[in-house]
């Protein structure tokens, strides 16, 4: 099995807390970072997905917190793609840190909208797949 698609990430201070750990809202960003990463890297642009009439959606996301982040703390956040028969998807995601401890855990339920009539489209793994010029990133 491959090593998942990843991204690395340096906590700012301006990300963090009074407690100066990582606030709780950011970790969905670096999360959404490294999607738009692993979307880009599989050489799908964000102006390609509107050109087609279609975007990625956020149905549902789930984080558990595992290990503080602090200021300053390299970071490296995974993503991977499972594909179902349906029109949704699931994404898993780790933060790790520097020295392989898991910071936190993603999970993810998405589904790819059809911009005009605002509904899931079916199939979204085969639109990622004809979209992308390199679908081994997502796993196709």
């Amino acid at each position: 099995m491959t090593e998942p698609f990843s991204v690395p990430v340096t906590v700012r201070g301006y990300e963090t807390d009074v407690q100066g750990h990582l606030n709780q809202a950011v970790y969905l960003n670096y999360a959404e970072h490294a999607r738009w990463s692993l979307l880009r890297a599989a050489g799908i642009s964000q102006s390609a997905l509107i050109a087609r009439g279609v975007g990625p959606v956020a149905l549902e996301t789930t984080i558990r917190y595992l290990r503080e982040l602090l200021a300053g703390d390299e970071v490296e956040v995974t993503c991977a793609f499972e594909w179902g028969e349906g029109k949704t998807f699931r994404i898993h995601q780790t933060i790790r840190k520097a020295d392989g401890t898991v910071a936190a855990e993603i999970t993810a339920v998405g589904g790819l909208i059809d911009l005009t009539a605002r509904k899931l489209v079916p199939r979204p793994r085969e639109r990622f797949g004809e979209l992308a010029s390199d679908p081994a990133v997502f796993g196709l």
